[in-house]
Formats: C-alpha cells, sequence, structure tokens
C-alpha cells in the first residue's frame, strides 16, 4: 500500500509540472496576443527567418503552436510547418474506428485551432512532402524550397501496411474509404487472425471478438507476454482481458506471411527517419532512429540549428508515446525561442517513468490504466461510458469544435488499400 501511495505521489507531482507548465504557456501567449493587438506585428513580407517544422503530428504540431504563439509580434520570424495530410491523425482511436462502424471521421482533426492566436504572419502553413534537404532548405513537393534558420524534424514513425496503426494517406475522405473498408472486412469475416500483441493488435482484437463474439478471433504474438514493453500486472491484465472475451492467444510465435489469410497486422512501426538521413546519414542509428543530443539537437555537430522530437528521434523514451513526443516538443521551443533570443539552446530533455502512462481497452467498455517505475507498478480498471473514447476531448484540445468539419477534399479513390483479407 506505501508503494502506490509513493507512485500516486511522484504521478501527482509530475502532472503538476506539466500543468504548470501549459499555464506559463497560455499565460505568455495571452500577453504576446495583447502587444500584438496594442502595437502591431511585423508582416508576413517581412518575416524573413525560417523555422521550418517538418510534421505536424504530436510532436510537430506542439511545436508550431508553442514557438508561433510566443514568438515577439515584431519578430523576423516566422513558423512554416510542412505536413501532407489534410487532417492531423489521432491515432489513438484507430483500431477502435477499424472495427465499430459510423465513426471513422472522428479520426481526423482539421488543422489550425491548436495554433489559433499567434500574431498575424507568424505561421505559415504549407501543405505538402517534404521531399528533401540540405543545411539551408527544405524541399516540399512541387518544387519549392523553403530556406530555414531553424529545422525541426517531427516526422515520427511509419507502418508500411497502415492501418489499424496509421492511414498510410494524405486526404482525410480517402482514410475514411480505408477505414470502412477495414470495418467491412471485420464484419465479414469468420475467422481473424490478429499479428501483434502490442496496444493496437490487443484493442483491435478485443473490440472485434465484444463486437463480434461469434466469430472466431485469434491473436498472434512472437514474444512470451503480450504488452511485453510493459509491467507484468498489465501483461497479465491484458492476456486476461483477451482470454474473458474469448480471444484465443499464441504467444512465441509468427504467421508466416504466405500463410496469412484472415490475417491483420499490427506489427512493423519504424521511425521515418529517410528525411533526416539525407541531411546527416551519421545521425540515424541502428534502430534507423535520428541520435540527438540531450537538448534534442541532432547528434551532429556540424549541424547545431536541427532538432528532432516525437517518434523519429532516439531519446531514450523505453515506450514512446504521444505524452513523450509533447515533452519533447516543448523542449524545442524553449530552445528554439532562447535562440530566437539571442541566447543558446540549453532545456535538456530527460526521460521520465510518468511518460510510460498508457490507456488501454480490452472490449468496447472496459480499459485500464497502468504506470509503473521499474520497481512499482500501479494499475486501475474502469469502464469506457463512450465507444469514441477520447476523440471528443481531443478535438477540443486542438481548439476544434467535436465534430464540425467542412472540409470537401477530392474524392475518394477505390485503391481497395485497407481492405483486409479474411475468411
Amino acid at each position: 500500500m506505501f508503494e502506490k501511495a509513493t507512485l500516486i505521489a511522484k504521478l501527482v507531482g509530475y502532472s503538476v509540472v506539466l500543468i504548470w507548465g501549459e499555464i506559463s504557456h497560455a499565460f505568455n501567449a495571452f500577453l504576446v496576443r495583447r502587444r500584438a493587438q496594442w502595437f502591431g506585428a511585423t508582416p508576413a513580407a517581412d518575416r524573413t527567418r525560417n523555422i521550418v517544422i517538418v510534421g505536424a503530428s504530436f510532436a510537430g504540431y506542439h511545436v508550431a503552436r508553442l514557438v508561433a504563439r510566443s514568438l515577439p509580434p515584431k519578430s523576423p520570424c516566422r513558423v512554416v510547418v510542412v505536413e501532407p495530410n489534410s487532417h492531423f491523425h489521432f491515432t489513438w482511436v484507430l483500431p477502435r474506428f477499424c472495427v465499430v462502424k459510423g465513426h471513422e471521421n472522428k479520426a481526423f482533426i482539421p488543422y489550425g485551432g491548436y495554433v489559433a492566436g499567434a500574431p498575424d504572419g507568424a505561421i505559415r502553413w504549407v501543405m505538402g512532402r517534404a521531399t528533401g534537404v540540405t543545411r539551408r532548405a527544405v524541399t516540399v513537393e512541387g518544387g519549392e524550397d523553403i530556406p530555414y534558420d531553424m529545422l525541426v524534424i517531427a516526422t515520427g514513425s511509419k507502418v508500411k501496411e497502415g492501418l489499424p496503426s496509421r492511414v498510410n494517406c494524405t486526404d482525410r475522405n480517402e482514410g475514411m474509404e480505408r477505414m470502412r473498408s477495414m470495418q467491412d472486412g471485420v464484419a465479414a469475416a469468420q475467422t481473424i487472425v490478429v499479428v501483434g500483441g502490442g496496444a493496437a493488435g490487443v484493442e483491435l482484437a478485443t473490440d472485434a471478438k465484444a463486437l463480434y463474439p461469434e466469430k472466431k478471433i485469434t491473436l498472434i504474438h512472437s514474444r512470451s507476454a503480450v504488452m511485453h514493453r510493459f509491467g507484468k500486472i498489465l501483461q497479465v491484465a491484458a492476456k486476461e482481458g483477451l482470454e474473458k472475451l474469448g480471444v484465443e492467444v499464441v504467444l512465441e510465435d509468427r504467421v508466416v506471411a504466405e500463410d496469412a489469410v484472415g490475417k491483420v497486422n499490427c506489427t512493423g512501426q519504424k521511425p521515418a527517419s529517410d528525411l533526416a538521413g539525407v541531411l546527416s546519414p551519421n545521425a540515424i542509428s541502428a534502430t534507423g532512429h535520428v541520435r540527438v543530443k540531450d537538448t534534442l539537437q541532432i547528434r551532429d555537430d556540424e549541424i547545431s540549428n536541427v532538432y528532432a522530437c516525437g517518434d523519429v528521434a532516439e531519446s531514450g523514451a523505453p515506450n514512446p508515446n504521444a505524452r513523450v513526443a509533447m515533452r519533447q516538443a516543448m523542449i524545442v521551443a524553449q530552445n528554439i525561442l532562447q535562440v530566437v533570443r539571442g541566447e543558446g539552446p540549453t532545456h535538456t530533455y530527460e526521460t521520465s517513468w510518468a511518460d510510460g502512462v498508457i490507456k488501454l481497452t480490452l472490449g468496447l467498455d472496459r480499459s485500464v490504466v497502468y504506470t509503473g517505475d521499474g520497481t512499482r507498478e500501479l494499475m486501475f480498471g474502469s469502464k469506457e461510458k463512450e465507444v469514441t473514447l477520447m476523440a471528443a476531448s481531443a478535438w477540443s484540445r486542438m481548439g476544434q469544435k467535436p465534430y464540425d468539419d467542412d472540409y470537401q477534399g477530392p474524392e475518394p479513390q477505390a485503391t481497395g488499400e485497407g481492405k483486409v483479407n479474411m475468411q
């Protein structure tokens, strides 16, 4: 009991620090807005120093928010975000919405609201894919070269097969079509094999079995326990949750590709570090991550103005997630703002056990929240009242009214992507 109380106290302290950081940023952004109103702001045409951010998921979007809303109104600097997706992908709900129909639009949050309140001209949004980079500029598809004074690489991770971990397309409408295709595949199948016992695999398998109890669902994992990156009590709870619903769990085994009929692949996330590799090949680790210093600058002494954060960075975080990405984003933003003021980057990132807090769903109406500091573990069970999980709160946090989106976009193409080959 004493150990649990100690862990709770440490978690509360961690939360207080994060909340205080949010309050401090909000107050500073308020002051910046007031100064812009009273004294005006540097027009966009006169902002000649670019802070280019490649990628606007949890890490890059947060850097953009913190920097753009904190730049002095008369600054010659502006934030330039290069992002190929039409919408922010709220990846946490993808496994659920690949099973449950009618909510796929809620996984795609319109961009813009999260950076609202920045001085006029302080941010430019470029919807396109970065195709090249030098030590002076980023090239965007179509051929535009965007020069930079500072560069943030926040390209995240990628999955070859896409859903249910990543959408693997840039347009919201096409992404929704891919999710509907997977939903239809799950609904039509009699037998489903889920490969991978991490969070995505466990959540998809339990959701599918809870919604379709008559189906035969098997989860295959190559390790000795599901959720093997976490502590023992979560491993046990996840396996018990699977088996309670009737999911067959096969451990320490693999699916051979040519025998993988009826398979949903929930494995294979890799850092999307191709762009960083062009800029600094020696900064790429054996795992494909970008090596970084404590300041989250790329570990290349010849490039002091380039940072990396989020899933793409080799930061020492044991279980990279959105919380880790946003904590790293704050460090990068603080260092960039120091440089803007003519100082050197001094803020450093240190891993914290509390970054590994995870909420894992075990069916449509049940979840557990787990944390551990390496010697102590803590887990709470809860009932889920909303099938859409935390989608509405994510929209609100991103500055958007749930689920208000008038996006039209191109007509979805019948690519067949996202279909699940099942029996």
